[in-house]
């Protein structure tokens, strides 16, 4: 799924640059939830920042907003997106609770510039919960450029499609146009800030599409038609792709946080 830690990065990002109004954050991530609450990750981070602890009701997002406005530092705001996998946490860094909670969400937003992060999850129908830690030393980026990005997106796509009709496991199946469509309009459609670039927008919308198509990809025939060995080596086809699909978000949301930061 396109995720909610790609819109705090980028709207926390312009609200500390203040190129952004709170309001504007706020209404920002409202297509992720009906609601958002904030919380310390344990009772150390919470008596540094003032957040609830987890066993305690959340704060609202303008918290988590104050917090980093009061932690900030001249340097300038710098906001990163991370999507990490097993044997790929590229641009996390510790704690190691940290570390373990962004595992598992598959993503994080984290605000250099305050040495903090926030992971979301949800926690009952309709609210979406962020748990913020409080970070070490942030490690440089690894993932390519946005232009480097979008080119290894697109030639992912081509090598999975090769790979799969190659082993014969491409055959369209009935319905699958109008499945991909319906996933794509489901999702969540975040807006971002004026003066974002059109680039990252185009990568980030290829990203969705992609993505759509991976699940359907993935799924498998009525009646289990694919044998498990073929469904495994379709895994195994797929997942370079899904790779590019991370790397690409990653990379537009650091050229968007690039580009409405650097006046």
């Amino acid at each position: 799924m396109p995720c909610a830690s790609a819109s705090l990065a980028v709207w926390s990002a312009a609200w500390l640059a203040c190129a952004a109004a709170a309001d504007d954050v706020l209404d920002a991530l409202a297509p992720w939830s009906e609601a958002h609450d904030v919380v310390a990750a344990d009772a150390a981070t919470a008596a540094v920042t003032d957040l609830p602890t987890p066993d305690r009701a959340g704060a609202g997002l303008a918290a988590l907003l104050v917090l980093a406005r009061q932690r900030s530092v001249p340097t300038g705001p710098d906001a990163r997106l991370v999507m990490p996998v097993a044997g790929d946490v590229r641009g996390l860094p510790g704690p190691a609770e940290l570390r373990t909670a962004a595992m598992a969400a598959g993503e994080c937003a984290v605000l250099a510039g305050p040495a903090l992060a926030a992971v979301p999850a949800p926690v009952a129908d309709g609210v979406l919960r962020w748990t913020v830690h409080l970070v070490d030393d942030v490690p440089p980026s690894a993932h390519p450029s946005l232009p480097d990005a979008e080119h290894d997106l697109r030639s992912s796509v081509r090598d999975a499609a090769d790979t799969l009709a190659a082993m014969d496991v491409a055959k369209p199946r009935a319905g699958v146009r109008e499945e991909i469509a319906d996933s794509l309009r489901r999702r969540p459609r975040p807006t971002w800030p004026t003066g974002t670039p059109g680039r990252p927008l185009r990568v980030l919308q290829h990203a969705d599409e992609v993505e759509a198509i991976l699940v359907a990809a993935s799924g498998d025939e009525p009646g289990g038609a694919v044998s498990a060995s073929a469904a495994l080596a379709r895994t195994d086809a797929l997942r370079p792709l899904a790779t590019a699909v991370r790397a690409a978000r990653v990379a537009a949301v650091a050229e968007t946080v690039r580009a409405l930061t650097a006046a």
